[in-house]
């Protein structure tokens, strides 16, 4: 990570726990590599661009555990607009296994007129629903819809009542300069405090598919749901309730293979260890699962260890062209590493020593 920062980053924070408990967490560099650079913290808030679909995977989760919408209905009584369309049989689990057969994007220079949601129910398919898995910030998008309509309730409205802060959409003008900066795209220029995205910012910086900001802590607390629920062990309790997050057949089951892709296999929002070519590279276990987002966030979690590791980067400051995430080399390195340093022995053995010479601390339940 050292050698990194400056070349692939200018700034990152990388987060550990192991069995629930916080062994290693480190920030590394600045905001931006000019005069208005500030130092990154532990907590410093990042775009966290695409792992923005996991939160709003999660309140989708809690919709259905709520009865307020089906996992396998299809999605036209909250999407009418589908109706008599080839999305007629689009259900939430293809929206969140990328199986809907919606297009990935677009290209927010044909869109700067648009209105993008509208833009994402219309446009045309690839496949056919169930058909493939077709990773698609459109299906997010259209996910992001069904639930603002289907609880009446604004995204930025749901997150704030199912997520502690800091996490946020839109953080406030006195946090922007705090925030790592993102790529200077020739259009907006250099991006910081505001979403990267394209899509997300034409929305107005909130979406099903982009535009959380958050620290690791926050990554970390989501995944750990989701993997204490896989190991079962006791959830850690929402911020606002005495109840878990989700139940845990539900977390259980979003973690599951619900799309196979040979490339990367889905479940309900996550994606699943498919090869040793992932992100998460050749160390953690095939159950293991995850997800990345553009800007060079990435998140792992490894059930037959019960081992997570969060990486937050503005990897993009550099360029889409020459790094457009984290090189896949850090990535894999940086997962290699953890399980190495922490020499996990699968759940019910000993307790690793901490990584980096860290004190173990009981993660905020």
């Amino acid at each position: 990570m050292r050698e990194a920062c400056g070349r692939e980053f200018t700034g990152a924070v990388a987060r550990v726990e192991h069995r629930g408990r916080l062994v290693f967490e480190r920030a590394y560099g600045e905001t931006r590599a000019d005069a208005l650079a500030r130092a990154v913290y532990c907590d410093t808030l990042f775009d966290l661009a695409s792992l923005t679909k996991l939160f709003v995977a999660t309140l989708a989760l809690q919709a259905v555990a709520g009865g307020v919408l089906q996992l396998d209905e299809p999605l036209t009584s909250v999407i009418p607009e589908w109706r008599d369309t080839e999305r007629a049989a689009v259900t939430l689990r293809m929206l969140l296994a990328h199986n809907s057969g919606m297009d990935s994007g677009a290209d927010y220079r044909q869109i700067l007129d648009e209105n993008v949601e509208r833009f994402a129910l219309d446009a045309p398919s690839l496949a056919p629903p169930g058909e493939r898995v077709i990773y698609s910030d459109l299906g997010f998008i259209a996910l992001g819809i069904a639930l603002r309509r289907a609880t009446q309730t604004s995204l930025e409205g749901l997150a704030r009542a199912a997520f502690p802060p800091p996490l946020q959409y839109r953080p406030p003008a006195n946090v922007r300069l705090h925030t790592p900066a993102t790529e200077d795209d020739g259009w907006r220029g250099r991006v910081q405090g505001v979403v990267h995205d394209e899509k997300a910012y034409l929305m107005g910086g909130a979406s099903g598919h982009a535009g959380l900001f958050g620290t690791a802590a926050d990554v970390a607390r989501l995944t750990g749901c989701y993997l204490a629920a896989s190991v079962r062990r006791p959830q850690r309790r929402s911020h606002r309730a005495a109840s878990p997050l989700l139940p845990s057949a539900l977390a259980r089951e979003a973690v599951a293979e619900q799309a196979h892709d040979p490339v990367l296999r889905r479940g309900l929002g996550w994606a699943l260890k498919t090869n040793d070519g992932n992100s998460c590279g050749r160390a953690m276990s095939a159950s293991s699962f995850g997800h990345t987002g553009f800007v060079g966030t990435c998140v792992w979690a490894d059930p037959e260890r019960d081992l997570q590791g969060v990486l937050l980067t503005n990897a993009v400051y550099f360029g889409r062209n020459s790094a457009p995430e984290p090189s896949p080399t850090l990535r894999q390195r940086f997962y290699e590493a953890i399980v190495d340093g922490c020499h996990p022995e699968p759940a019910g053995g000993r307790h690793p020593d901490p990584v980096g010479g860290c004190h173990p601390e009981p993660v905020e339940g």
